[in-house]
């Protein structure tokens, strides 16, 4: 019914498109802060809907789930090392796929017989939509201007999943006929060891090539160069001459985009995706700060890879280091929630971890909050049932205000070569002796009530009660267990009861003195409000 009367409004008299057309502008407008960016990733849409119907309406509507949300900009992205739509400079997804041909077929037989049928239903849906001569992009980003949304593309720069294996069907042939245009040809130890050196000129030259067609082909708002995948560029020592090589890029991008705008009849945004440390996005070989300073950029996100979402993102930081630039500040939230670099558990955000992520980062100053990996179905949160309304909320401090949410301490999980790693946890506690982690929890809550979780390896419910609890100084009772909502690590969770009036806007220092020896995996701020 929403649906059916946004139709008829976009539809109707004079009077009635001039109102949606500034609704339209009014949501597009990229200045105003608030908001989410959400990231729709190269293949999700065609394994889960395959085997259904998929006309141009059925294409239309996957978009209109986001009419009426927080979401602002709807990030397309049309590409890993191949392309999910009919590239005639790159190599699509199908390319060399026979669709009446078994699952063990030539494309598919390096790949393990188990995710055979799971790579297939992407091949084979978007080669059937490219049949039916359905573009699922141009019709997105015309669906998303119907509802006011901003669409972008997002174009990964150098994708590098499974490239254990030489002929996987995810990989170009450019890729596999020019192994010496790889990062680190003398060694394999990571995939990012075989991403493409973006000091070869074929390979700048190669990725423009995509870039050049996306623009002739489709009517976007904005472009994303996402530099996250996945994330390492050159030769290892060879970063400093690196910032030079992509501010160029990113400067000819621009002009690229400049030129078609005029054809276009709208300004052409351009964005980037960097690493959340401003010193490890520098020793990675960018230099986005430059970058909005010579305008080259209106959007920045601000991200970790995909091991965990970070939750103390440093964006006081990045908006000194951007100030006096037009560059929107975007903090990405990741999907998975990781405590540290060892833990095992792919644990997904909820609702409420979510929630205190976005209300951190919004808090501190971000423009937008950016989601990755949060997708319709299968990539998606913990409790999807929630998705909708997380959609609703997640963009203003005014929608979160008074919501249950969690703070959960997590890590940085990108780092420049050499760069020395840091991780709060797993901290092993010795008795007698005092420890302290830092939470960033967001605006002070005026009412409710708060909590600290800990879980704890080694002492058991008898032992864990004579510890002594502490915030910014206060003394935190113990409560007993921890209620058992995921997600949450493997040992039980202890709850001590905060003080109310104790917890602090922004950052709060959790203090522990351990009476037993023990390992800390777990360390959270919950809000009950």
């Amino acid at each position: 019914m929403l649906i059916s009367r946004r139709s008829a409004l976009l539809a109707g008299g004079a009077g009635s498109a001039a109102l949606a057309q500034k609704r339209i502008l009014r949501r597009t407008d990229q200045s105003s802060p608030g908001g989410l960016c959400l990231n729709e990733d190269n293949s999700h849409y065609f394994y889960t809907r395959a085997g259904q119907k998929l006309d141009e309406a059925a294409v239309d509507s996957w978009v209109d789930q986001y009419a009426g949300t927080h979401v602002r900009e709807l990030m397309l992205c049309p590409n890993a090392m191949r392309t999910s739509y009919a590239s005639s400079v790159w190599d699509p997804i199908w390319r060399g796929y026979d669709p009446k041909g078994p699952d063990d077929q030539p494309l598919l037989a390096s790949t393990a017989p188990e995710a055979r049928k799971s790579a297939r239903r992407w091949i084979h849906t978007a080669w059937e939509l490219n049949q039916a001569g359905i573009d699922v992009y141009a019709r997105w980003i015309r669906r998303a201007r119907q509802h006011g949304l901003s669409p972008w593309l997002s174009v990964r720069m150098n994708d590098v999943h499974n490239v254990d294996d030489e002929r996987s069907f995810l990989h170009s042939e450019f890729w596999r006929e020019n192994p010496h245009l790889r990062r680190v040809p003398y060694r394999f130890t990571h995939w990012n060891d075989r991403a493409f050196d973006y000091e070869r000129a074929e390979v700048r030259a190669h990725h423009f090539r995509l870039i050049k067609e996306l623009a002739e082909r489709y009517d976007f708002d904005g472009l994303e160069l996402d530099w996250m995948r996945f994330g390492y560029h050159f030769r290892p020592g060879q970063e400093a001459a690196g910032r030079e090589i992509l501010t160029q890029f990113t400067a000819d991008v621009r002009r690229l985009l400049d030129g078609w705008q005029h054809r276009r009849g709208h300004r052409i945004r351009l964005g980037a995706r960097v690493p959340t440390r401003p010193a490890t996005a520098l020793g990675l070989g960018y230099d986005p700060v430059t970058w909005a300073r010579r305008n080259l950029v209106d959007l920045l996100v601000v991200t970790p890879f995909f091991s965990s979402c970070e939750t103390d993102i440093p964006i006081e930081l990045w908006k000194q280091l951007l100030e006096g630039s037009r560059v929107t500040l975007a903090a990405g939230l990741e999907i998975l929630v990781r405590p540290y670099p060892e833990f095992k558990a792919p644990l997904r955000n909820s609702l409420l971890t979510a929630r205190g992520a976005a209300a951190s980062f919004l808090e501190r100053g971000a423009d937008r909050v950016y989601l990755f990996n949060f997708m319709d179905s299968d990539t998606a949160m913990d409790d999807l049932a929630n998705y909708p309304t997380l959609l609703r909320e997640a963009g203003s401090l005014s929608t979160l205000r008074g919501k249950p949410r969690r703070h959960i301490l997590t890590f940085a999980d990108t780092w420049a070569p050499g760069e020395p790693r840091a991780s709060a946890l797993p901290v092993a506690c010795e008795p007698g002796r005092w420890y302290p982690f830092r939470l960033a929890t967001g605006p002070q809550p005026a009412g409710g009530r708060a909590y600290v979780y800990l879980g704890l390896e080694g002492p058991g419910e008898e032992n864990i009660r004579q510890w002594e609890v502490r915030l910014n100084g206060e003394v935190c009772p113990y409560q007993g267990p921890a209620p058992a909502d995921a997600p949450k690590p493997e040992v039980p969770l202890s709850r001590f009861g905060i003080p109310l009036p104790s917890l602090n806007r922004g950052y709060n220092l959790v203090e522990l003195q351990a009476k037993h020896t023990a390992r800390v995996v777990w360390a959270e701020i919950a809000l009950d409000l």
